[in-house]
């Protein structure tokens, strides 16, 4: 009876304690949860992974996210054990893994606020994976934006006309109204390199055409200063840096430099050509925005657009590149519905046209990008994609295809056919879904919540989930 009596006692000790090992085993940063980005962010069949927090939100309630005493001791005790910071930083983005899947699987968000915009829709890969990425972002992402550096080649880029986004992105990333800046190094999940390609293009002279020598010194040597001066580049690799630019030259610079210095680092690029040096697990699609000078708004945004689109199709533009060469052979000036003009007539509205447009015509030129992708979105006109190995912005959470239309370029002669074969309802749908992210697309000083910067920063989110510092 004493050892039956003993045995009792012991049993719930011992389960206690096994329960209490496995949870910290879990949620430490040494348990490698592999946060795989892929074109559905994360599948809607995600294996389940249990995590501290108790789920108690539907989306219409107030958001309280609640925690049990138990686990709260837990992790209190947990973090108390982590003496290193970058320990610390791999235990956030492991407790942002685990709601992220948490939510992908039970179809459902935790906050501890009430969430003014709620993504849904088919608009959204998976709209809850999606929706707590970017409230795990808000509540746990830290940047630095190294101080080093002299304008006009650091700090600085340009903010009117057609790589308007990079100069207002490195402004945003340098700001002190910045809610995302890291205080200290340290807490610092994520590294800016905040030099612009754009910049030293214009500033420094003109080498022969295709020559980017003295731009890759620059950028080189930049990195060579922040990590003689500091420990984080060498800890990394470069691995939790990222740089921005929407200079076409920005991926051969950094691709080109000695030893593939750049290899690790989170590239934020306009020109996303995944057949040549842009890696879409790693790199990011930067929206090419052209904004109209001293404003944060493209030709097209301050239009209305109401229900009179006469115009099918719509394009204007220089015969720059294969494709639009292509295009303007088959289709300028020849077809009062689908309008494709090499040059508008003086006096012509481009925005104007635009807005009056069913489906806008976006061809890359001589690089994949182009910035009639976001002028169509802003006009609520459906965007027609023709591009090669172009990967789209924000396509680890957006479903292009659920609001733009996507042809390739041999199918150009064939472009008004296709274009008549969209039912009037399919298109509405589309133009509904164009309204729908324009949110995603709109430059606001400082950034909002899911407007185009905090989207660009969500991308960079999402691929530092992915990378672990070395044990």
């Amino acid at each position: 009876m004493a050892d039956s009596s003993l045995m009792n006692y012991k049993t719930p000790v011992i389960v206690f304690t096994s329960v209490l090992l496995l949870v910290i085993l879990y949620l430490s940063p040494y348990n490698n949860h592999n946060f795989i980005i892929n074109n559905d962010l994360v599948s809607s069949n995600i294996t389940s992974s249990t995590n501290s927090f108790t789920q108690n939100q539907n989306p219409q309630d107030n958001g309280t996210l609640s925690v049990s005493s138990t686990s709260t001791s837990v992790n209190t005790h947990i973090r108390e054990k982590l003496t290193s910071s970058a320990e610390r930083i791999e235990d956030d983005l492991a407790r942002a893994r685990a709601a992220i899947r948490e939510a992908a699987q039970t179809r459902n968000y935790t906050s501890n606020k009430v969430e003014d915009f709620i993504p849904r829709g088919p608009t959204y890969r998976n709209p809850y994976a999606f929706h707590q990425s970017y409230i795990e972002m808000e509540k746990t992402f830290k940047i630095w934006s190294y101080k080093e550096g002299e304008l006009p080649l650091v700090h600085n880029g340009p903010h009117s006309y057609l790589y308007s986004i990079e100069g207002h992105f490195i402004d945003e990333m340098d700001s002190e109204k910045n809610p995302f800046a890291a205080q200290s190094m340290d807490e610092a999940h994520a590294f800016f390199l905040p030099f612009s390609v754009t910049n030293m293009v214009s500033a420094l002279y003109k080498p022969p055409s295709g020559a980017r020598e003295p731009y890759i010194h620059v950028v080189t040597d930049y990195v060579g200063v922040v990590s003689k001066k500091y420990r984080y580049w060498n800890r990394s690799t470069g691995g939790d840096h990222f740089m921005a630019s929407c200079h076409d030259w920005a991926a051969a610079v950094t691709s080109e430099t000695p030893n593939n210095l750049f290899k690790n680092v989170i590239r934020v690029l306009c020109n996303a050509n995944s057949s040549e040096t842009f890696q879409p697990k790693r790199d990011v699609s930067l929206p090419e925005i052209s904004l109209v000078t001293r404003t944060l708004v493209t030709s097209t945004q301050s239009r209305g657009s109401g229900s009179n689109h006469s115009i099918l199709g719509f394009f204007a533009g220089g015969a720059h590149g294969p494709i639009r060469k292509m295009l303007i052979e088959h289709w300028k000036d020849k077809d009062d519905a689908l309008q494709v003009h090499e040059y508008l007539p003086k006096g012509t509205d481009y925005g104007e046209l635009m807005a009056k447009t069913k489906f806008c015509l976006c061809p890359s030129g001589y690089e994949v990008a182009s910035p009639r992708v976001v002028e169509a979105i802003h006009a609520s006109c459906v965007p027609v994609i023709i591009s090669d190995h172009y990967v789209l912005p924000f396509s680890d959470v957006l479903d292009w295809s659920q609001f733009s239309v996507q042809i390739p370029m041999e199918k150009i002669p064939e472009l008004k056919s296709i274009l008549l074969a969209i039912s009037d309802d399919k298109f509405l749908k589309l133009q509904k879904r164009v309204r729908q992210v324009q949110r995603h697309f709109t430059v606001n000083r400082p950034a909002k919540r899911f407007d185009v910067i905090h989207m660009i920063l969500h991308s960079v989110w999402l691929r530092r989930l992915n990378f672990h510092l070395p044990a």
